[in-house]
């Protein structure tokens, strides 16, 4: 269980340093241990990386949709002449292609439920750690603001290792 007293700052203990962040000089706690951090945090990068990849997808294929009025097909029968459509764009009005797998649609859903499971690890990785609710709010945003995802999280992967490193005694709870 978590102890609801207030920490109190080990003897010897640096209590400025900007990596404890804590100018109060209270000690660094975590939410689990390190071995939880560390999954969290692995779990967190893969789905960081993912993310990213089906948002700049997504930013595509919106341009070649509104843009260019394009999906992207895969199959089925080119509507205008009656051949075989392989892989590629099509009209999206009229229709170009008839039968066969919207990809456009396929990335949309896609990227959706795989926001979801990035806002699952966001959350995890920001319980752990303890940080304050506006960290979770700028790890949230890198699922939707293209390329943030892959700064995000080369940001917080260090302050994780950072804080990890500086204090060694916090995430010994079991």
């Amino acid at each position: 269980m978590i102890d609801p007293k207030p920490a109190t700052p080990a003897a010897g203990t640096n209590t400025g340093s900007a990596t404890a962040g804590k100018a109060s000089g209270k000690k660094r706690r975590f939410g689990g241990t390190e071995a939880q951090i560390r999954s969290a945090l692995k779990f967190y990068k893969l789905l960081a990386y993912l993310t990213g990849t089906m948002l700049l997808l997504l930013c595509a294929e919106l341009i070649a949709r509104y843009g260019f009025g394009q999906y992207l097909f895969a199959g089925g029968t080119n509507a205008a002449t009656g051949q075989p459509f392989g892989f590629g764009f099509a009209e999206a009005e009229p229709r170009g292609v008839l039968g066969g797998v919207n990809l456009s649609v396929a990335v949309l859903i896609v990227h959706g439920w795989m926001y979801v499971v990035y806002l699952v690890s966001n959350f995890r990785l920001w319980s752990l750690m303890r940080w304050p609710f506006l960290k979770m709010i700028l790890l949230a945003l890198g699922g939707v603001i293209p390329f943030l995802s892959f700064i995000v999280e080369k940001k917080f992967h260090a302050e994780v290792e950072a804080e990890l490193a500086a204090n060694p005694q916090a995430p010994q709870r079991y």
